[in-house]
């Protein structure tokens, strides 16, 4: 059972791991759309029409949502595990300031803590609330790092502790999705449980990739660090585990973002904005597209386009870009690598020189068409203020984590490559996130990119979902990274692979 599942990075993880979706809970209209669209039909349940349906969390009981999606018999006896992310804006910093920001518009007492009496950061108590009802044999919870340093309290400890009084053995973790071959460097704490009666201890899985983390990732793992310090390393008081790969683990590097986007056809802004073939308005994710080549051309693009139950044939959906007609212009000049205080000062830069270039030979004749001029040349946000604000992916290293931001902006994550001159496409985020070329998103471009950022990478997922199969006595099964990752195997048919199907 899938709570906050959003569009459904947890479940396609363990769906892939054999699991069989029980249920699902999302408030979000779209992302529970997404979810009914890519798991009813592989669902437990009989009412397929529910797995569709929008369910608020806060008002809705296991018993609720069982008898909604045709499903009979005790509660506690439907789900073995139980998985979800509690909403994460209210502990992640940026989320913190966020929430700051609009408290002090609404002139609110508190507004320097609204993070602090944010509704969703009490939401792991319904997390806690379901495990009590549903009584799984084991459960994941996923977080930002900062739930480690909420306000000072560490959260994911406080939910440890509920956990062990409710008979699991639970351990927390920070793990990074470049190091399971996703391409991108997106931290995410790990919390498992595993039911006392089961006598097995938690198990992570081990980092199948290496990279080197951007700076600014070591602060929360040093954070995580002087937890275990605090207990004197005693591991049998420490919730926390922190086990880095480091470069003599002769590890895979990390797969990057050129690799990522293989078979996908490039998108020429500047040239669909001179000739109007880009415009304001709705974009559609369902828009097909077919692939640059007939086979893959990457280990990455063969596990996005063979993924199995959700293999694409010879297209696939969702290639659609904003329509930034200032800015298409600036994305052509900047180079790989560059962040938005390095973009601000080459405008500054260029928009002097192109001035002093249209007064010298003529071009500027009156004052109205100077600053016409001058605004298509100057960018609006204040570089110390809003130094991420924007950022071209570099082709050679994984991207930096997608944000749920998305759904509004995509300068964070600008195309490498400077002849398309554009932010990424739905698709590209989405392979990013390792949702594969088969997987089908709801809603117009706005709610997709909102949903890919809030997700779970799959691959992290399915990692995860496999290292607990044995845990709760599930039988071995072929793992899709050896069959689909390993670059010098050949192209596989799409398989649903074998072994024991599990409940989830």
């Amino acid at each position: 059972m899938d709570l906050f599942a959003g569009c459904g990075g947890i479940t396609l993880g363990f769906v892939t791991a054999g699991f069989e979706l029980v249920a699902s809970v999302e408030s979000d209209p779209w992302a529970a759309e997404s979810h009914g669209a890519n798991f009813a039909a592989v669902s437990r349940g009989t009412n397929r029409e529910a797995y569709h349906k929008a369910y608020d969390i806060t008002r809705e009981t296991p018993a609720s949502v069982f008898r909604d999606l045709g499903i009979s018999g005790p509660v506690d006896e439907q789900v073995d595990v139980l998985v979800g992310g509690p909403p994460c804006q209210a502990f992640a910093r940026v989320g913190r300031a966020k929430l700051r920001h609009e408290a002090y518009r609404r002139d609110e007492d508190d507004a320097d803590i609204a993070f602090l009496v944010d509704g969703r950061v009490n939401l792991w108590q319904r997390y806690l609330h379901y495990v009590r009802e549903t009584k799984p044999l084991a459960l994941l919870m996923e977080n930002v790092p900062d739930i480690l340093n909420h306000g000072g309290r560490n959260v994911a400890e406080t939910v440890s502790e509920h956990l062990r009084r409710e008979g699991y053995r639970v351990r927390y973790t920070l793990l990074n999705a470049s190091w399971f071959g996703v391409p991108q460097t997106r931290e995410r704490m790990f919390l498992i449980g595993v039911h006392e009666d089961l006598d097995e201890d938690v198990v992570f899985p081990s980092p199948t990739h290496f990279s080197v983390l951007p700076i600014g990732y070591e602060g929360t793992r040093a954070t995580a660090r002087k937890l275990i310090n605090a207990t004197h390393g005693d591991i049998e008081h420490s919730h926390c585990l922190i086990s880095d790969p480091s470069e003599k683990d002769d590890l895979p590097k990390a797969t990057t973002v050129e690799n990522a986007f293989a078979d996908l056809p490039p998108i020429h802004a500047l040239d669909l904005l001179k000739s109007g073939k880009i415009a304001r308005g709705r974009k559609d994710p369902s828009e097909p597209m077919r692939y640059t080549s007939a086979m893959p051309t990457s280990a990455w693009s063969r596990l996005m386009r063979e993924w199995p139950l959700f293999a694409a044939s010879d297209y696939s959906t969702g290639h659609v870009i904003r329509y930034l007609p200032r800015d298409y212009k600036i994305f052509h000049l900047m180079e790989e690598g560059w962040q938005y205080p390095e973009v601000w000062r080459f405008v500054e830069e260029k928009r002097r020189q192109l001035i002093e270039q249209r007064w010298a030979s003529g071009e500027a004749k009156d004052d109205d068409e100077m600053q016409a001029f001058i605004k298509e040349w100057t960018l609006p946000y204040d570089p110390g203020k809003f130094p991420n604000k924007w950022w071209k992916l570099r082709r050679d290293k994984p991207s930096r984590t997608l944000m749920a931001h998305l759904g509004k902006d995509s300068y964070s994550h600008i195309h490498y490559d400077s002849e398309q001159a554009r932010t990424i496409s739905v698709r590209e985020a989405a392979r990013l996130q390792s949702f594969p070329d088969g997987f089908v998103l709801r809603g117009s471009m706005n709610p997709a990119f909102k949903q890919i950022g809030n997700a779970v990478p799959p691959l992290v997922a399915y990692t995860i979902a496999m290292t607990m199969r044995p845990i709760i006595g599930c039988r071995p099964m072929p793992d899709i990274c050896r069959e689909l990752l390993a670059e010098d195997s050949q192209s596989l048919p799409a398989t649903e692979g074998s072994g024991e199907k599990c409940v989830s």
